[in-house]
């Protein structure tokens, strides 16, 4: 019986890079520094929006370090501590110490900041509806299993 491997190679491979195309695709459109204003408008915000990403970092996955918080929105730690006091200067986020280390400084979302992110949420809800008010809901829930299925996979990965 003839071997279909290399086959299913070349399809991976081919579906591999389409999937890297689509998602410089995605990744580059949420890194134009207009979204994120027309974000922050949307929201009715007052944020400068190089602390926009941060705010939203600290409260999606805070407790989080300096370090940590640079690592996942690709800038130096130590312009992002600034811009992590800056947050703390405005009253959104606090600094406190790690409970597993405390050498780590790690920043929280205070109330103010969370109010100031369920105002985003609420715009970005308001903008997903509209780019997927032609999809039907099987297509959702698939894009999301597979999205969350595929963050988790690439998370793990080397």
């Amino acid at each position: 019986m003839p071997s279909t491997n290399k086959v299913q190679n070349t399809h991976i491979s081919a579906q591999i890079r389409t999937l890297h195309g689509a998602l410089i695709d995605i990744v580059s459109v949420m890194n134009r520094p207009d979204r994120d204003e027309a974000l922050i408008q949307a929201a009715g915000i007052r944020l400068d929006r190089a602390l926009f990403p941060l705010l939203i970092g600290i409260e999606r996955r805070g407790p989080i370090g300096v370090v940590e918080l640079a690592d996942g929105v690709g800038r130096d730690y130590t312009t992002v501590s600034r811009q992590v006091a800056k947050l703390e200067s405005l009253g959104l986020v606090e600094r406190r110490g790690s409970a597993a280390d405390r050498r780590v400084r790690e920043a929280v979302v205070t109330q103010t900041g969370k109010a100031m992110t369920d105002l985003i949420d609420a715009a970005r809800d308001k903008m997903g509806r509209a780019i997927f008010e032609t999809w039907d809901r099987h297509d959702i829930d698939e894009l999301v299993r597979l999205m969350r299925k595929f963050a988790d996979a690439i998370k793990g990965a080397p």
